[in-house]
């Protein structure tokens, strides 16, 4: 008899300025933003260390990238993750804008 397998959920917190992996119901990783005008800015991914080595930050990160199409925004990926994954799947290079001392100055005052 197979194992059933874990409900994974991707899901954008408004209020958190962050999307967030759940597995199972319990938060597993989370990958942060702060909106900048038609702009993305994300600065931060992590993946709880007891959920390590499953992808989750790559099924995460796809799915808040795919969001930020629909929504019509563009990403700064500010977190060296998002960019590394931005790097490696060129099917979100159209919607990249680079990282620039102006926008790292603003995340600075933004995360204050």
């Amino acid at each position: 008899m197979s194992q059933p397998s874990s409900a994974v959920i991707v899901q954008r917190v408004d209020a958190e300025q962050r999307y967030e992996i759940l597995v199972d119901g319990e938060r597993a990783g989370l990958t942060a933003y702060r909106d900048r005008g038609a702009q993305r800015v994300f600065h931060h991914t992590e993946v709880d260390d007891a959920f390590a080595g499953q992808g989750l930050a790559s099924r995460l990160v796809q799915q808040a990238l795919t969001d930020v199409r629909e929504s019509g925004k563009r990403i700064v990926p500010v977190c060296s993750y998002v960019a590394s994954f931005v790097k490696k799947h060129e099917e979100f290079a159209d919607l990249t804008d680079p990282v620039d001392p102006e926008i790292l100055r603003w995340l600075d005052t933004e995360l204050d």
